[in-house]
């Protein structure tokens, strides 16, 4: 009875009392057991995660970048860096106004210390490739001020998010600045996006673009003006047509109102037209009658028409005043005569 295994069950009357030396025996192995298991379980678990190491100092790549100097970038770029040397901007270089003597190159592109130990284009900053809002800032730095930009933020390339770089070629042309300077060049680089506007040099009566006698220019204002569509100006306020037709317009002691008020475009169109004259309307006496009319009584019929009977003097059944400029000749203003007839 007494050699059965420890944990057997046996009647209560054969078990051993607590106090009993058979008893303890039996008390101590089971105790040393469960000691033993509580070790192995204890070196089995995994330890725990040790205490994360003290902040140390950053490494070197998240610095900020650095100047080099454009003697770095000559080292890459040497065909820009040549060409740069002919360029306008080629004053920043020697420049210390400005702050970027002998740092050209990163004036436009930013600290390159990065980018020259990389040799990645994902650390130098390329102003050909960034938004225009974000390119412009950058040409802005030195630009804002000038004469020729001041309407930059306001025009309209501005606002339909055309950058500085998508007509301005900074590395090339050289000697001939940062933009095309001959006029068939510039008509073909303005015609590339404004194709509506070349469409219509191709009327019979234009001004003379596609021969190259003139360029876009020299009416727009590619950086903005005052005036709506980037028109030059001339004398102040005035169009730049009087650039080329200033005797149309005066100053004259009696004045066409048109022409003051409203400019040439209120009676002609400046990029091509069906009319010799280049006017809106294909016949002289349309464009006329479209203010010099019979107005209606000041209360109207509903079903009438306002601006359609010539003037009571007038017959325009009789081919003689069919063309308003037979007679009224000084139709920009006159020096001698009320009515504009001489």
């Amino acid at each position: 009875m007494f050699g059965l295994p420890i944990g057997t069950n046996r009647p209560a009357s054969l078990r051993p009392h607590p106090g009993h030396p058979a008893g303890m025996r039996a008390a101590g192995l089971v105790g040393a057991a469960l000691w033993f298991a509580f070790l192995g379980g204890a070196q089995e678990k995994p330890a725990a995660p040790a205490s994360p190491a003290p902040a140390q100092a950053q490494p070197a790549d998240n610095k900020p970048a650095e100047f080099v100097g454009s003697t770095t970038c000559q080292m890459c770029h040497e065909d820009i860096f040549n060409a740069f040397q002919k360029s306008p901007h080629q004053v920043v270089e020697s420049d210390k106004k400005r702050g970027f003597e002998t740092k050209a190159c990163e004036s436009c592109h930013g600290p390159g210390s990065k980018h020259a130990e990389s040799v990645s284009p994902a650390d130098i900053k390329q102003p050909a490739k960034l938004k225009a809002g974000e390119a412009d800032r950058t040409c802005l730095t030195c630009h804002q001020n000038q004469s020729t930009h001041t309407g930059r933020l306001n025009s309209s390339h501005a606002k339909n998010q055309v950058s500085c770089t998508a007509c301005h070629s900074i590395h090339k042309n050289g000697s001939h600045g940062l933009v095309t300077r001959k006029p068939a060049e510039i008509n073909t680089q303005c015609a590339a996006c404004h194709t509506d506007i070349w469409s219509s040099f191709q009327r019979p009566n234009k001004h003379r673009l596609p021969e190259g006698a003139m360029s876009c220019v020299d009416c727009h204002n590619p950086h903005g003006s005052a005036l709506p569509r980037s028109v030059q100006t001339t004398r102040g306020s005035e169009p730049g047509c009087a650039k080329c037709h200033g005797d149309k317009v005066g100053p004259f002691p009696f004045e066409h109102a048109p022409v003051r008020l409203e400019g040439c475009m209120a009676c002609h169109q400046p990029h091509g037209s069906a009319n010799p004259r280049m006017l809106t309307r294909h016949e002289v006496r349309q464009v006329c009658m479209e203010c010099h009319s019979n107005l209606p009584a000041p209360t109207p019929a509903a079903n009438g028409t306002l601006g359609t009977v010539g003037p009571a003097i007038h017959d325009l059944r009789n081919p003689r005043f069919q063309n308003c400029t037979l007679c009224h000749q000084k139709v920009h203003g006159s020096y001698a005569n009320r009515t504009l007839l001489k």
